[in-house]
């Protein structure tokens, strides 16, 4: 299958090449030119998420040079299940993504990314993995490419605008992974990553992708979770599931609706935004409107011009069809708050802040006398983020182990100007 620019300017390329590249030659996105049609029953015997995610992702990379290794790059990538669990006794579900080795969903995609960089051709020059980051995506990628052979990783972080827990997997890993803390807002990090990406000098001399959900092969793989719970779902009860998801920069809930589109058994999305408001403004009538970020308590949704919005655009041309496809609901810091602590009084669960916020959106929902079957997206462990949550609980989150050990390590980030220039010398000095 090829794979195209949102912008319609570059030549059609495959999907090797367009998660090598990062970005399209024309500044925009790739998409698949298509997707294709699946039913519940084309994965009939398949539970695992690795078996799902080969069986879903296999047309992506039909006469591609990576499909003999398609295989073991999903054992690998999709290696670790993700509960789905009840949430309370009134039939909702969570789904708990966040027992991977950095605590956050993100592992997911970007060990895809990773597997199927490794398994190009060999480099003679190391390719460098630009990423920007607002809390979780940066250790993510850290994990999935350090110490990999013939690959670089530079991780953009907001100085100041990530816990400081998540600051400190950003910084513990050296090796081959560098991380930069920027004088700006995740929207700066995001603005370097992609002006580097469009920089032809630059990568003439390092050559360079990205590894944010930009990147086709963050956005298909998370595709494959909501594929195997929707899955598991509907064989349980022969009903759909609806989910909420915690959104930032939009690719995890795009991830969703493109499993929706190709005819997994799911019923409606729910995007939760922080106190940033794009995309709960744009889904409720008003114009798409992007801002400076503002920083909260769900910090690593703290985005105020999310760049998948670029791929909806793409797929629904005509606003009148793209706001009916999904919405989007907004929670304030004190709501965050307020959930955190009343759902660990009422169920013993702890969640993060970005769980917090499709926990409440559920809670709007019900109160609205909203039915069918809806499923919290849990993104990220809370333990992550003890400054907020603790307090709120009355006690210490234990740590997951592989988080101890991050934490254990030391850590270092260089400072970094919210400026190309400064960017471009970081990277020629690697």
């Amino acid at each position: 299958m090829r794979m195209i620019s949102t912008r319609g300017r570059a030549a059609p390329v495959g999907a090797s090449e367009a998660m090598v590249a990062g970005l399209a030659p024309d500044g925009g996105l790739y998409m698949p030119t298509a997707l294709p049609r699946r039913s519940p029953e084309d994965f009939s015997g398949l539970s695992s998420l690795a078996s799902v995610a080969e069986k879903l992702l296999t047309p992506f990379f039909q006469d591609d040079p990576l499909a003999p290794s398609l295989p073991g790059i999903c054992r690998a990538a999709f290696a670790v299940p993700p509960p789905l669990r009840a949430f309370g006794d009134g039939g909702d579900q969570m789904l708990e993504l966040f027992h991977g080795p950095t605590a956050a969903f993100k592992d997911y995609g970007a060990a895809f990314l990773a597997g199927c960089l490794a398994a190009g051709p060999a480099r003679t020059t190391p390719l460098t993995v630009l990423v920007a980051t607002s809390g979780d995506t940066g250790a993510a990628v850290a994990a999935a490419f350090h110490r990999r052979p013939g690959f670089r990783v530079a991780i953009l972080y907001p100085h100041g605008l990530v816990s400081p827990r998540q600051a400190h997997q950003l910084g513990c890993f050296g090796d081959n992974v560098h991380a930069f803390k920027v004088a700006g807002n995740f929207d700066d990090c995001q603005r370097l990553v992609k002006a580097a990406l469009a920089d032809d000098a630059l990568r003439a001399q390092v050559p360079l992708t990205s590894a944010n959900s930009i990147s086709l092969g963050r956005l298909l793989p998370q595709m494959a979770y909501y594929a195997q719970a929707s899955l598991a779902h509907w064989r349980s009860l022969r009903r759909p599931l609806s989910f909420i998801v915690p959104s930032g920069n939009l690719g995890n809930g795009l991830a969703c609706l493109l499993a929706k589109r190709m005819g997994l058994p799911i019923d409606r999305l729910v995007l939760a935004t922080n106190a940033n408001q794009v995309l709960p403004e744009f889904f409720a009538g008003g114009e798409y409107r992007p801002r400076p970020a503002i920083p909260t308590l769900a910090n690593a949704m703290d985005v105020g011009s999310p760049s998948n919005f670029e791929r909806l655009d793409w797929l629904y041309p005509d606003e009148q069809e793209l706001r009916p496809a999904l919405s989007a609901e907004a929670v304030s810091d004190r709501q965050i708050e307020q959930t955190i602590r009343e759902v660990h009084g009422r169920l013993q669960r702890v969640l993060c802040p970005h769980t917090a916020t499709a926990a409440h959106v559920l809670q709007r929902l019900r109160q609205r006398g909203e039915t069918g079957d809806w499923c919290v997206v849990a993104t990220a462990h809370p333990a992550k983020f003890p400054d907020v949550v603790e307090p709120l609980v009355g006690g210490v989150v234990p740590l997951p182990p592989a988080l101890e050990a991050m934490l254990a390590r030391p850590a270092h980030a260089e400072p970094l100007a919210a400026d190309e220039a400064a960017l471009a010398a970081a990277l020629r000095s690697l």
